[in-house]
């Protein structure tokens, strides 16, 4: 795979670490993936946005997904996995994730996580939407991706792995061959490093999260801006099924003109009984589907959605008060304390929800052992498009996927390693030395990274762009979309980057080079490459919903689409054959690309 040569503008890299293996993010994706590197005796550098506790990980409240409880089997996950991803899943990944997945959530509570306990001392299990056994594994109650989070935290610091925090990544360094060399990125004023400075390795782990800041209303936190998708995407990386982003059912609706992280009523409410009612108190979930309230997330999004329409409401009501206050506050405690801080008490008064945008199935299109298109860049979690969660996301089967997918990575990473003969590499580290464990084991040889002239160059938004994109996608590529909101998305988002290319083209001009500007140009990136798949899939399948094409459409639709960024910022779309993806080891990638469908013309990016 070419590199495109997009960089963002920048200033040069004024300072650099050199490494085995750099990390960008701190979830559970990318914290487990460090820590089996580094017990691999593997140089790992982890870099992250905020503090290494503030991603999406933390914020997961209903638990993890695996057969770990009596009578339950992969191959029963594996069925509803597959059901809920409405035909688009690889099956083999998903395979991989079921199988795999009871052992690595036993490693992780080795690791220190406590989960949630029976009175018989076994683990305490729910049920959510899709599932047909109870096989969600919580902590604290509704408080799993902090406990998580937590655990992997104290496990990275108690080994000492080095961490550079605040750092906003940039880009992919490459060498003459194309392969990865490192990452550029932004420390924002705190710690040992500020500035623009650069991590120089031969393996790039990407599990930056998703982009839900790219719509109005969302339940990911503010760093959630697509940086990872964006990056891959300037480095010539493929991504897919980006127009499949699940939106959950209920989220604490705070008004119509609330814009930003919106908090979550966990599906793992539903899954202890809390029916979804009307204004009037009728279930309408019931008869919908054999699971009612409990379907899978897409299902009961259009449910609330299309309740919403019929009776010209802003949200409809989730139900629990049955539960009681004990329940509540032992079962759900941080949703009681979130709807009470709002003014919303679940005890005695049914809780007013909305759909929201909540996670990304699609993105940096990688194989069973994370790596993507591009060599020497492997994507773990929300990020990755591993194939497993096809066109709809099973409840809790996030948590898993990064924490198998994560070791699948640190053992391909440790393999290659091996194989590189842990040959001394040449950097040295310049600039101030962050702090860390004492460089360890052996290694390997560090590809050196060349330099790129500044264009073809991707032009910068101003600040005030985030906010807009965020209107133009939840009017045109929200929950409801039809031909007609997705074209004149596609218009106003392409007015705002032609406005932008033409100030870049003609005279040079662009925003000044900063984290606001350079998280808004991220976020149109991941949007038009959003509205374009949106656009091309001309049937509802999973959580992509098209009014005008209401039926699933197996015959012409049975397939992905992948989009990639030409140097010329055009950009290539193309669908697979069938709902198999094609090697990414590029000599089994060329081998196949000419099976690819390709649309009638690129689209400008």
């Amino acid at each position: 795979m070419t590199s495109t040569g997009i960089r963002l503008h920048a200033p040069a890299p004024g300072w650099s670490l050199t490494a085995d293996v750099v990390v960008v993010g701190s979830g559970v994706a990318g914290l487990t993936t460090a820590l089996r590197c580094d017990a691999a005796g593997l140089r790992t550098v982890v870099v992250t946005k905020a503090r290494l506790d503030d991603g999406s990980t933390r914020w997961a409240q209903g638990g993890i997904a695996a057969a770990l409880g009596e009578g339950d089997t992969p191959e029963q996950h594996l069925d509803d996995t597959l059901v809920a991803g409405a035909g688009l899943c690889d099956e083999d990944a998903v395979r991989i994730l079921v199988t795999e997945g009871p052992d690595a959530v036993r490693r992780l509570i080795e690791t220190g996580a406590h989960f949630d306990e029976s009175e018989e001392g076994g683990l305490e299990l729910t049920r959510e939407g899709g599932h047909h056994r109870r096989r969600i594994a919580h902590a604290g109650g509704d408080a799993t991706g902090a406990e998580i989070s937590r655990a992997l935290v104290e496990a990275v610091r108690a080994r000492g792995l080095r961490t550079v925090e605040n750092a906003l990544v940039l880009d992919l360094l490459t060498d003459a061959e194309g392969r990865t060399a490192g990452v550029t990125l932004h420390v924002m004023g705190e710690g040992q490093h500020d500035g623009v400075g650069a991590v120089h390795a031969p393996a790039v782990v990407l599990a930056t999260g998703g982009m839900g800041q790219v719509f109005s209303a969302t339940t990911n936190p503010s760093v959630s801006t697509g940086d990872g998708v964006a990056l891959a995407l300037r480095a010539g990386a493929e991504v897919s099924d980006l127009e499949f982003v699940q939106f959950h059912p209920t989220v604490l609706f705070l008004g119509p003109d609330a814009e930003g992280q919106q908090p979550l009523v966990s599906e793992a409410v539903r899954g202890e009984g809390a029916h979804l009612v009307d204004a009037h108190g009728t279930r309408f979930m019931v008869g919908q589907h054999e699971l009612a309230e409990l379907a899978p997330r897409d299902i009961v999004a259009k449910g609330i959605m299309r309740r919403m329409q019929e009776q010209n409401a802003e949200h409809m009501y989730l139900d629990a008060r049955h539960f009681g206050a004990h329940m509540w506050e032992h079962r759900f405690p941080t949703i009681l304390a979130a709807c009470r801080a709002h003014g919303i008490d679940p005890v005695t008064e049914p809780v007013p929800v909305a759909p929201a945008a909540h996670y990304a199935s699609g993105g940096v299109r990688t194989d069973s052992r994370g790596r993507t298109t591009v060599p020497g860049l492997y994507a773990c979690g929300e990020v990755a498009c591993t194939g497993v969660h096809g066109a709809n996301r099973l409840a809790s089967n996030s948590l898993l996927e990064g924490l198998v997918y994560a070791e699948r990575i640190a053992a391909d990473i440790t393999d290659r390693h091996e194989e590189n003969g842990h040959a001394e590499n040449g950097h040295e580290e310049t600039g101030h030395e962050e702090t860390g464990h004492a460089e360890n084991g052996p290694h390997a040889r560090v590809p050196s990274p060349i330099d790129r002239p500044d264009k073809p160059a991707h032009p910068l938004l101003a600040a005030e762009a985030r906010f807009a994109i965020q209107r133009i996608m939840t009017d045109g590529a929200g929950v409801l979309r039809s031909a007609t909101s997705l074209e004149t998305a596609a218009d106003r988002l392409q007015r705002l980057h032609a406005d932008a290319r033409d100030a870049l083209d003609e005279n040079g001009k662009t925003a000044e080079p900063g984290v606001d500007t350079w998280e808004a140009t991220n976020l149109l990136c991941v949007a038009r490459v959003l509205v374009t798949a949106a656009l091309l899939r001309e049937e509802t399948r999973g959580c992509h919903w098209r009014e005008d094409r209401a039926e699933r459409d197996d015959d012409t639709w049975w397939r992905h689409v992948v989009v990639r960024l030409n140097p010329d910022r055009t950009l290539a779309v193309h669908t697979t054959d069938t709902p198999d993806f094609p090697p990414t080891l590029p000599q089994a990638r060329d081998s196949v690309r000419a099976g690819g469908t390709p649309t009638p013309s690129p689209q400008e990016q």
